[in-house]
């Protein structure tokens, strides 16, 4: 196991991200945390991203996440991941923990931690108001503090005996959140017009399902607009091979770009992204889109359709309480419907002028500027209540016999 920070480190925090999304919340609640308190030291479940921001990484699964009910490889490495979490946990003195996301794996996680007295700080809360409302039980026993960054969600949580508290979204923190360079946009808008920008996530068996039903969507397009362009995001290392082998030989004026989200989304007049959070980065660049997700429909109609709760399922829609977004999910049959609504959207700037509109009423809510610095004083407090309750708890020495 690799080796916690030097002696100095005051205090130790735990600290677990399980995706790539959330090892970039991460490293930004780190950086926040050490401006306020430079001594501060993070162990944890880290991708590069934190390890890059100092964090000391004992388990990586940022390249190896699941969604909806997963994977068994994903399974595998979740357990072993708890085993390493408990031995790290059992040698090192933590003040407080942080879990991000990822609740299949941070529930159980927070009740080992719980268990041995540390207070849990879970940040992005677990989507209880959209399935698996039962779980709001363990949120109670085993999490002492959520850092919530939809606005609804902190009267939600604290309705049902959660200490929740909105932070803003982390996504739109004034130190993240920057414009891209007008060169390197310029550049992909060369590739066509109208430019279609195709997100199919950062999970491999997302963008295995999601990618192929994208580039069929494009074919359509490209056969009513020959002078269309369509550009593909590679969100990471991981899904490189399986993107470059799905755009390969599709005859498509198709241009894969590596780590080029933000400057992909700005140049783009229609966004063909997969359901996630991604969707509020497309939203806050106030860019048209259809969200799309192909789950398994036996699974679907087997277990989730009984757990889901809301009507809209893409999180723009979620948050404006209605569709302002097309959404075509949790499975589609067919995708001749997306490219008829595509090709709708590429035919009529003024409904995606309006669309754009919407798109920025919505995440105006969200732009608090200062989630991540918000949530490292949280993670503090708590450190700092651990640390008091352990002096208070410190036997008093008697006092020398008088002479």
């Amino acid at each position: 196991m690799p080796e916690a920070p030097s002696n100095h480190a005051d205090p130790l925090i735990f600290i677990s991200a399980a995706e790539p999304s959330a090892d970039r919340i991460g490293a930004a609640l780190i950086r926040a945390t050490r401006q306020l308190a430079p001594a501060v030291g993070f162990v944890g479940v880290a991708g590069p991203r934190m390890a890059e921001a100092g964090c000391v990484s004992i388990f990586d699964m940022t390249g190896h996440s699941a969604m909806l009910l997963g994977t068994v490889g994903a399974a595998r490495r979740g357990w072993a991941l708890l085993r390493t979490a408990r031995e790290c946990l059992a040698q090192q003195p933590f003040a407080a923990a942080v879990v991000i996301d990822s609740p299949v794996l941070h529930l159980p996680l927070a009740r080992r931690i719980h268990a041995r007295g540390i207070p849990v700080l879970y940040y992005v809360a677990p989507q209880l108001w959209a399935w698996g409302a039962g779980r709001i039980r363990k949120l109670r026993r085993w999490v002492d503090e959520l850092a919530v960054i939809l606005p609804f969600e902190e009267e939600y949580f604290r309705t049902r005996g959660v200490a929740a508290t909105f932070v803003g979204h982390p996504m739109f923190d004034r130190g993240e959140w920057r414009p891209p360079a007008a060169d390197a946009v310029d550049r992909i808008r060369a590739g066509g017009t109208p430019l279609v920008a195709l997100l199919p996530g950062s999970r491999k068996h997302v963008v295995a399902e999601v990618l192929r039903g994208q580039l069929e969507v494009a074919r359509r397009v490209a056969a009513e607009s020959p002078a269309a362009g369509f550009a593909v995001s590679q969100a990471n290392e991981h899904v490189g091979p399986l993107v470059r082998a799905a755009c390969a030989g599709t005859g498509l004026p198709v241009r894969v770009h590596a780590g080029a989200s933000a400057e992909l989304i700005a140049a783009a007049d229609l966004v063909l992204v997969a359901s996630g959070t991604t969707t509020l980065e497309v939203a806050g660049f106030g860019k048209p889109m259809i969200v799309m997700y192909n789950a398994s429909r036996v699974a679907y109609h087997l277990c989730a359709r009984w757990l889901v709760r809301l009507p809209h399922l893409a999180l723009p829609n979620i948050l404006a309480g209605r569709e302002v977004v097309p959404e075509f999910m949790p499975y589609y049959t067919s995708t001749e419907p997306i490219a008829r609504c595509a090709l709708k959207l590429l035919g009529s700037p003024e409904k995606r002028e309006a669309m754009s509109r919407e798109l920025q009423q919505i995440i105006a809510s969200l732009r608090t500027g200062n989630a991540s610095q918000h949530v490292a004083r949280m993670v503090l407090e708590l450190a700092e209540k651990r640390s008091a309750s352990a002096s208070s708890c410190l036997p008093v020495a008697e006092p020398p016999p008088a002479p």
